[in-house]
């Protein structure tokens, strides 16, 4: 999966189409990701003890991999992801690199 934590990323299908957010979490077993602020759901909490009010939490749910597209940080535009090897200090590095504009992410 070459989306991870922390990335800045475009919703391209769903309901919320066209919202970006950041990746707050990654779930690559089963190919999701959680990003801050779309897909928002509500969880009603009952009520527990005695005198206490019920609560209503709402929470960012996963999202399928497919329907997120990165945004890259040199061109500021959603890109497809490609994979380069850079060799530093005698050791070969893979690197995610954006399709537009040929530069490495990090």
């Amino acid at each position: 999966m070459k989306i991870r934590k922390g990335d800045n990323v475009k919703v391209i299908a769903g309901k919320d189409r066209g919202k970006t957010g950041k990746v707050t979490q990654a779930f690559p077993e089963i190919g999701k990701v959680v990003v801050e602020g779309v897909n928002t759901t509500v969880k009603h909490m009952k009520v527990r003890k005695q005198g206490e009010k019920g609560q209503r939490l709402e929470y960012s749910g996963p999202l399928a991999v497919d329907n997120v597209q990165l945004i890259c940080p040199k061109c500021s535009q959603p890109t497809k992801l490609g994979k380069k090897l850079l060799a530093e200090g005698g050791k070969d590095k893979k690197v995610r690199t954006c399709k537009k504009c040929k530069e490495a992410i990090e």
